[in-house]
């Protein structure tokens, strides 16, 4: 399951998502969305995790904490839209 994460401080790293779903489950990628010039963070990233109900239990128990003094955003991710 892929799994939105939102409203992340700046200084956010991969390794930190990483480490926050992996109490839930083993984590196949997790990455922080990152401007393509600057390199700074955009603020949100993904996870990805195999087992759908590790990824669940990760969402109802991370959505709405706060993680490095932020309140996240957690859901499962949708699919971005195709243009027309």
């Amino acid at each position: 399951m892929n799994i939105y994460v939102g409203n992340l401080a700046w200084k956010t790293t991969d390794q930190d998502l990483e480490e926050l779903f992996r109490n839930f489950g083993e984590v196949d990628k997790a990455f922080v969305i990152r401007d393509r010039n600057t390199k700074r963070s955009k603020g949100f990233g993904f996870i990805e995790m195999a087992d759908e109900n590790a990824a669940k239990a990760a969402i109802d128990a991370l959505n709405n904490t706060i993680y490095m003094e932020r309140t996240l955003v957690v859901n499962e991710a949708k699919p971005k839209e195709e243009s027309e």
